[in-house]
């Protein structure tokens, strides 16, 4: 009974503090519209992120008020806000976004991930995207690129106009290289070479490098780890069921080469980023292991 009724109180917390700060937020959103001037529209991007901040500060609250989960949070003592990041992260669950907003909120700038173009449409959850200056991407598949040759190219400049805004403003951008979360059926249809982890999509990172690769001073790798053994569901985490999240986070200098090239069209550049999303990855999973033993 007890992790119900905490589960009920955690999630209708975090309903109301959604419910009453979207109304200012997209409030100060519509005003990049009507306010004349660069500077003004910055200071209303700004305003966003600060209404943003303040309700994952409150949702980290209700967690902390409602929820014995013990946040055990590693490296991320030197963030700064003022400086621009591409977080790299393994992805095992919805608890995955709480755990980051744990980590991250006003430590760097609020993150951001890149959405799907249709995500926009979705009733009010769209606006909130929009509102946070989300940056929506169109990919095209290599069987529609065959038939229109002439759009080659165009999704990364949709997506590189859509980051112009972030050369004027620090930014947090999370990527999730598996695409998709990790199940043990998913890794064994994969044949994945990794203990703990899906195969990594070198071409995301590659596209989201292209688009900000100058504006990112540092990658923050983040490895997530359930010390419990079993991966939670969102209900677990509201209802005080998750004992313990261990998130940690490593800084890495970017190199600029991995930015500097033609994924798509050129082998040597395609393989030089395969190869740092390898090294990445190898790593991560054998810190995965050592992190669970260390847990045991």
């Amino acid at each position: 009974m007890r992790p119900l009724l905490t589960g009920i109180a955690t999630s209708l917390l975090l309903l109301a503090n959604t419910l009453i700060l979207i109304g200012p937020m997209l409030l100060i959103a519509f005003g990049k519209f009507l306010l004349p001037g660069q500077s003004a529209r910055d200071a209303c991007s700004r305003g966003v992120m600060w209404v943003a901040e303040f309700w994952a500060e409150n949702c980290k609250r209700i967690f902390g008020l409602l929820t014995p989960t013990q946040w055990d949070i590693r490296g991320n003592a030197e963030l700064r806000r003022d400086r621009s990041y591409l977080v790299i992260s393994n992805h095992q669950s919805w608890v995955d976004i709480p755990a980051l907003v744990q980590a991250f909120n006003r430590r760097t700038p609020y993150f951001k991930f890149f959405l799907k173009q249709e995500l926009i449409w979705v009733p009010f959850l769209g606006l909130a995207f929009w509102a946070l200056d989300y940056p929506f991407m169109k990919r095209y598949s290599r069987a529609f690129l065959e038939k229109n040759p002439h759009m080659k190219g165009r999704d990364l400049e949709i997506t590189k106009a859509a980051c112009e805004k972030f050369k004027r403003l620090p930014v947090t951008v999370v990527n999730y290289l598996e695409g998709t979360r990790f199940t043990l059926t998913k890794q064994a249809q994969q044949q994945s070479p990794y203990r703990h982890l899906l195969k990594p999509k070198a071409g995301g990172v590659a596209f989201v490098l292209a688009a900000l690769g100058e504006q990112i001073d540092a990658v923050l790798d983040v490895t997530l780890v359930y010390p419990s053994g079993r991966v939670p569901g969102f209900w677990a985490l509201l209802s005080g069921q998750v004992p313990r999240i261990i998130v940690d986070i490593r800084t890495r200098a970017l190199n600029p080469a991995l930015w500097q090239g033609d994924y798509e069209n050129d082998p040597t550049f395609r393989q030089q980023v395969q190869e740092w999303v390898s090294a990445l990855w190898q790593d991560k999973d054998a810190r995965i292991e050592a992190l669970r033993r260390e847990a045991d």
